[in-house]
Parts: structure tokens; sequence; C-alpha cells
């Protein structure tokens, strides 16, 4: 499955609800949410709307549909809650809490925007027998009118994408590992240093349609954590969710897991440990059986075991590099929308992966 789509769901997500679906007032109002969101009233206006209850059971034909409304929902709570030029809100209304708590407990995740919502559940193709690459992908949802937002949103989608080959070879070094007792995975190991290269190549392209200034005034407060925000109807104290980040897609986690990097116990492998439970169960589940694969590790494997090494630490120092000038350099504040210190912490990741070598 995974070999075909990577991380994305495995048919394109579903752009509207379709025609005369309970649910089809979401598509509207999430259309005008960038608009809606220049007005000082939006959140008066945000508290009148009805939000249709999601009703019937979660199956793999109602999975696409359920998947948009916690999109929708997801992005209403996040554009109320952090709504730009306001003082955070400390209380998300029971009309929007509600749904949005009940479409994350199906979906088996903790009610906020993540990842997932943001990116791998918020894209298009213009044409559908085309690639899933840049150029022939849009979103759904977003927070803003402006190209930035749509471009960054949709490099993490395209570097999505590619990591279905990754998962690929992963599953036949697995079945080697199997069948074979001196298994040769050099082709495999190539195959996925190539890939991890396209990726880097992808995500060297974020300046190409978002400007730095514009990103972290505009858009990036949305996708912020929610820091002792109290969801009306529900009985539990002020919660704390961490907000959309890159350390919620699952594709990191999961070489790391293949390379069996040992990263030293700390504070932020914490965070990151705490970042699983915002990815989709059946990704988590994929990494804990990675996981427990054998280690690859061996003198015949050393040559390309290295060069994916290389390859991860060269995503590592350009995911470095966007951090300092879209973030970094612009405030004091050295925690991240996840809610992690986030330099500090991807300047560690990275000099653990070089230290790994063989």
């Amino acid at each position: 499955m995974y070999a075909r789509r990577g991380f994305l769901p495995e048919t394109d997500p579903l752009a509207a609800f379709p025609s005369g679906s309970p649910y089809a007032a979401l598509d509207e109002i999430g259309r005008d949410l960038p608009s809606l969101l220049h007005e000082k009233a939006f959140r008066g206006y945000a508290r009148a709307l009805r939000i249709p209850k999601w009703e019937g059971p979660v199956s793999e034909e109602t999975l696409p549909q359920l998947r948009l409304y916690y999109v929708r929902v997801g992005f209403l709570a996040a554009a109320y809650v952090n709504q730009v030029a306001e003082e955070p809100a400390e209380t998300l209304p029971r009309n929007i809490a509600e749904p949005l708590i009940d479409a994350a407990r199906r979906l088996k995740r903790p009610p906020i925007l993540s990842y997932d919502g943001y990116a791998l559940y918020n894209w298009k193709r213009f044409r559908k027998d085309g690639p899933i690459r840049l150029g022939n992908i849009d979103t759904i949802q977003n927070f803003v009118h402006m190209y930035d937002e749509h471009w960054f949103i949709l490099v993490h989608v395209e570097i999505e994408s590619i990591a279905a080959d990754i998962l690929g070879a992963i599953a036949t070094v697995k079945r080697k590992q199997t069948e074979e007792k001196d298994e040769d995975l050099r082709a495999e190991l190539w195959r996925i240093e190539k890939c991890v290269r396209r990726q880097v190549e992808v995500l060297k392209r974020i300046p190409e349609h978002m400007d730095s200034q514009l990103y972290y005034k505009t858009f990036r407060p949305y996708i912020r954590f929610f820091e002792n925000v109290t969801y009306e109807g529900d009985d539990r104290a002020p919660m704390h969710f961490r907000g959309e980040t890159g350390a919620q897609s699952s594709i990191m986690p999961t070489l790391v897991a293949f390379m069996k990097i040992p990263h030293q116990r700390s504070v932020l492998t914490d965070h990151l440990d705490d970042m699983r439970n915002y990815m989709p169960p059946e990704h988590r589940a994929l990494i804990e059986e990675v996981e427990a694969m054998p280690d690859i590790r061996s003198p015949m494997h050393k040559e390309p075991y290295n060069a994916i090494l290389d390859a991860m630490a060269a995503f590592r120092r350009v995911h470095y590099g966007w951090a300092e000038e879209y973030i970094n350099r612009r405030t004091d504040d050295p925690t991240g929308t996840g809610g992690t210190p986030y330099m500090q912490w991807l300047q560690k990741m990275l000099v653990e992966t070089e230290a790994h070598r063989a």
C-alpha cells in the first residue's frame, strides 16, 4: 500500500462534499475563511455557525469525507483560536469544539489541526492522470489568499509523494531479510538514497514562491499550538495541543527507525516521540514495524548506508536553513509551532545523524 502513495491517502483526498451532503456547507465556509479572517467580527461569525454533526460509522467509503470534515473544522478551530491581529482565544466555542473533538476521536488523534489535515489530506491534482508533483497539485483549504501558503503545503505534499519509493524499498528489504540468509540490500539502499536526494531538491524550492516575511506574519500564526484552551462542552481542564509541524510527518521517523540512528534520549526526543500521537495511527504502526526490523548496517552495505545518512543530513541542513531564514531571525521566541525548541532540536538531529556513519 505505502509503496504507491507513501503516507498520502490511497486515493486523492476529497476536495468537496457530494452535492446534497449535509456537510456541504463546510465547503463554503472553507472557501470564505481567508476573507473572513480579515474581519475583526470573525469570531462572532464563527460562534453563530451551525456545523453539522458527523453522522454514521467510519468505513472505507466514508473515510475520505471524514478526513475532509476534519480538515474544514480543524482549519476553522485554528483560525478561531489564533486569528492574526487578535489575542489568542482561550475558549473554543461548543459549535466548533464538539464537532472537532468527535472527528478527532474517530480518526484516533488529538482535536487540533495537525500535519495530516494541513498537508496529507489537503491537496488535489489538476490532471488526475498526472503526477503528485509541484505544477500539477493545489491545496483544498487555506488560511490566507496568498499563493505562498499553497506553495508551503504543496512542497510537503511532493516530498510525501516521493516517500512512496522509500517505503517500497524498505518493504523489499524486509522481505529479503525474511527470505534470504546473506541478503544483498545494496540496490534497495541506493534507491532510498536517490529518493531522499530528490526530496532535498524539492525542499530547496521553498523560496521560489514563499516570501519569508509573509510566511512569518500571515499564515504561520494559524498553525501554532493551542495553550490552555478550553473546549466548550468538554469537561476536561484547559488543554494544550501541539500545532502543525513537519515533525509530525512520518517520513524521517521511518528513516531513523530503518537506519537505527541512536538519537540520545533527552527532552527533545521526548517531544519527538509525542509528535507520533499526532500522526494517523496506521503511520505510527508502520514506524513501529520498521523499528522491529533487523539492523542493515554491515560492511557489505557500508557505501550505500553512509550515502543514505549523508542524504538525510543534507535534508536536515536545508530544513535548518529554512527554519533560520523564515522563523528564527525574526523572533526571540525559541518555540516552534509544535511547541518545541526547534533550532536546538534540528541541530541535534543533524549532528547525531552525521555521527552514525559506518
